[in-house]
């Protein structure tokens, strides 16, 4: 029987000298931002993490239990959190107020998923607790969409430019 070792993520540390572009050569690729999805059903977070990174754009790491979501958060380091709201034990806006009152997580992008507002509701501007929320079942390319609208924007570039011995671009 062969075994398939899955590994969700990579530690992300300020001096470990790792980046994704770096390690698939650099050329054009866009870096990888990372996404950490909470929800308490398994079944819609892995099929969540198996479409968003299918698009190669995103590296995502799957959290079903809501009283680990905080360490998660810290040790996954994401660009962007997606959290349901309604779960058992610990519920989203708490977990999110717990990522909020992290100094190393604060900053961090929170969108709300619920089955508990309708999708004529996302669209009215309404928030959650000051962060935005859309409407379960979501369907990818809006979840995309807003994802994208609120990574924050990187303003340096990890990809080293690549050039021949005289100076010319590689093709």
């Amino acid at each position: 029987m062969n075994k398939v070792i899955e590994v969700d993520f990579l530690p992300r540390e300020a001096n470990a000298g790792f980046s994704w572009s770096s390690s698939f050569g650099g050329w054009g690729m866009k870096e990888i931002r990372r996404i950490l999805i909470v929800d308490n059903d398994a079944d819609t977070t892995h099929l969540v993490k198996i479409l968003l990174e299918r698009t190669g754009q995103y590296l995502v790491f799957e959290e079903n239990d809501a009283t680990k979501a905080h360490q998660s958060a810290r040790n996954f380091r994401p660009d962007l959190i997606l959290l349901d709201i309604v779960m058992p034990d610990t519920d989203g806006g708490e977990v999110a107020e717990e990522i909020e009152a992290d100094p190393e997580l604060q900053n961090t992008p929170i969108i709300f998923l619920t089955a508990l507002v309708t999708r004529a509701e996302t669209k009215s501007g309404l928030s959650i607790q000051g962060h935005p929320f859309l409407a379960k079942p979501v369907s990818i390319p809006e979840l995309i969409d807003a994802i994208e609208r609120h990574l924050p924007v990187r303003t340096t570039s990890h990809v080293p430019s690549r050039r021949r011995d005289h100076g010319t671009p590689l093709r």
